[in-house]
């Protein structure tokens, strides 16, 4: 018999009954390092007091009342979001992937108004994810998202990561965007270079293409700058931001350049549940948490003596662990063995990480873990490591 929940995840024998910080308990007491952050949304951990000062204030007051009234909260994050971004304005939705249909519908309806309506073309890259809705699976484009779910939406053009001669001969006539990661979470934590960001804006720029950047898993002060972007200099036209920015509670956004969201006047979208009070008031106070001075030098902080320890890992372990990846602390290590047998092992260390493609180990801690959490992850990392090793061996 079916279960009562849709069994389209293989879900770990593990239920956690409450959480604190870097911590997970389970309902029979057990204590969970949580290196997997709800999958990089729990930015500031499990029940921060501020959120849930925040969260229990405005529960009292309003949850709900549709974008068919202004919503002051809603207003506040949206100034605070331009004001510390390249966007001029800002749309709010309940999740990556409805941020990522609303990107895809406002870079076609842009060029619609420009006269130019065969430029639907949206062009994306081996490795991507961008949600799981038809477009984002059309978006992605691998057998894996999409076997048994066609006639795929149309428009989409794929290319192999890193190809930049590819790239170059696939924008044409009837290119609207370009559609890319900064960090490819689920692709396998691969960071698009510095210079390859600057070549996409060069040819966006020669070209009229947008630049969507899709920053939901990256973004929200994950690699130690507030949007990934930042690192290389240049700005997108559009922007897919979700997971982190809420904290824990659903909540995402596109942001956008004037120019680009100039197509989406009233009645060409909408969202019920998007940018309802409760939703907003806690993103705004995680964007005022992420903001404030030397929160996002401690991330970069945090993740370099990270990173530096999982070094040390790979080189204690190479029968294991191949290399390090990532920025921040949206890190991986790629692995000789299945990662899911690490992940396996890291459980029976009381330790939680994340699978990602390409047999890499995602690791992606609340942005405010304690150094002493970070060097107690890496020991049970180095213990997960010897129990693989000790089962290759058996």
């Amino acid at each position: 018999m079916i279960p009562a929940v849709l069994p389209t995840y293989n879900r770990a024998p593990l239920a956690f009954s409450h959480g604190e910080g870097s911590w997970l308990v389970t309902e029979d007491g057990r204590r969970y390092l949580d290196l997997g952050a709800g999958i990089a949304v729990n930015a500031l951990g499990h029940a921060h007091p501020a959120l849930v000062e925040v969260l229990a204030a405005q529960a009292a007051r309003l949850w709900h009342v549709s974008n068919l009234y202004r919503i002051p909260e809603q207003e506040r994050l949206a100034e605070m979001l331009v004001e510390r971004t390249f966007a001029d304005t800002v749309f709010f939705t309940n999740s990556g992937t409805e941020a990522a249909e609303l990107a895809i519908k406002m870079a076609r309806k842009y060029w619609y108004e420009k006269g130019q309506p065969e430029r639907v073309e949206i062009l994306c890259f081996e490795g991507a994810f961008h949600g799981r809705s038809t477009g984002a699976i059309a978006a992605a484009g691998s057998e894996k998202m999409v076997k048994g779910f066609g006639p795929l939406m149309p428009g989409f053009v794929h290319l192999k990561f890193g190809d930049h001669d590819a790239l170059r001969a696939a924008i044409g006539p009837r290119t609207a965007a370009i559609m890319v990661e900064p960090v490819q979470g689920e692709g396998g934590i691969r960071v698009l270079p510095d210079a390859c960001l600057k070549g996409l804006r060069d040819l966006c720029d020669e070209s009229g293409a947008l630049m969507i950047l899709d920053e939901v898993q990256c973004g929200m002060g994950r690699t130690g700058r507030l949007f990934a972007h930042e690192w290389s200099g240049v700005a997108p036209d559009i922007m897919m931001v979700a997971k982190g920015i809420g904290g824990g509670f659903p909540l995402g956004a596109v942001l956008a350049t004037e120019a680009a969201a100039a197509g989406m006047v009233a009645g060409t979208h909408g969202s019920t549940y998007g940018g309802n009070p409760l939703g907003c008031a806690v993103g705004a106070k995680v964007v005022e948490i992420v903001s404030e001075d030397g929160f996002l030098g401690a991330v970069q902080a945090k993740g370099a003596r990270f990173r530096q320890g999982l070094e040390a890992l790979v080189a204690s372990h190479p029968e294991v662990f191949e290399a390090v990846r990532g920025q921040g602390l949206i890190l991986g290590l790629k692995c000789r063995v299945p990662n899911t047998d690490v992940v396996k092992a890291a459980y029976a260390e009381n330790l939680l990480t994340v699978p990602a493609a390409d047999n890499v180990l995602r690791l992606l801690p609340a942005l405010n873990i304690p150094d002493a959490d970070i060097a107690e992850a890496l020991a049970r990392l180095d213990r997960a490591a010897g129990r693989v090793k000790a089962d290759v061996a058996a």
